[in-house]
């Protein structure tokens, strides 16, 4: 920074590496700043590990040594309308993506309308933390090949039994249909973008310095996806 400051002829201090790292610490939550519509908001969650960038890769490329790689897993919550990211988790690479759900939300003020998420967030206790936000959120999970209906379904059917049978009738493609379930693929498409633009690793090498990069970099997509989506305007054709 500072023979960056040089080249342009301009007299300013360049911080130190611990000041910009205070500094990144406080984005964290800036993936909080985003503008939704006045609509609830149909949000997709979604998680995907990152490699941790360390002393094992220098080991592997020089000596030919192979040592345990550490990963993270970064949990996002995005909303398919606009396509930002509206919430954003980093953990260990053992936490399970339900336990992660409740997290996710809290971050997110906007009222909220639908959740959709793989079949990796199906059961009961999924359903019960989006039931505590609001329960008139809907749900769209596919339950597992092997789920069967509870025994109160027919007088008491949860929101899960009532996707079992509408699968039975409509089977799964007909339920996805239904419930909207492909715009899950929209999340993929946001994990994609991360490791494209981002990158697959995480750099810093502290546990708090990996949560404000990924934090970091939740705000840099969102940006420019803010920057670089044209604003569609449908307007009717008119015949002469």
């Amino acid at each position: 920074m500072a023979s960056i400051f040089e080249l342009l002829g301009v007299e300013l201090k360049a911080p130190d590496h611990s000041t910009v790292s205070r500094r990144a610490m406080v984005m964290k939550s800036v993936s909080k700043r985003c503008v939704l519509p006045a609509d609830p908001a149909h949000i997709l969650i979604d998680s995907t590990g990152l490699k941790v960038f360390g002393a094992g890769e220098w080991l592997q490329e020089k000596h030919g040594r192979k040592s345990c790689r550490s990963w993270r897993k970064l949990h996002l919550a995005m909303d398919a309308n606009t396509g930002l990211i509206v919430a954003s988790v980093l953990t260990e690479q053992d936490v399970d993506d339900p336990s992660q759900v409740g997290p996710l939300i809290d971050q997110i003020a906007h009222e909220i309308g639908q959740v959709t998420a793989d079949g990796a967030y199906d059961g009961e206790p999924t359903y019960d933390t989006i039931a505590k936000r609001d329960s008139q959120i809907k749900v769209a999970i596919p339950p597992r090949a092997t789920a069967q209906p509870c025994a109160q379904c027919e007088t008491d059917p949860t929101t899960r039994d009532t996707h079992l049978l509408m699968i039975q009738s409509l089977g799964r493609l007909g339920w996805q249909e239904a419930v909207g379930y492909g715009t899950r693929a929209l999340v993929e498409t946001t994990m994609g973008r991360y490791k494209a633009i981002i990158g697959p690793w995480l750099r810093a090498r502290d546990w708090q310095g990996q949560c404000a990069e990924a934090a970091v970099a939740v705000a840099v997509l969102n940006r420019m996806l803010t920057a670089g989506r044209p604003n569609s305007v449908r307007t009717s054709v008119v015949v002469a």
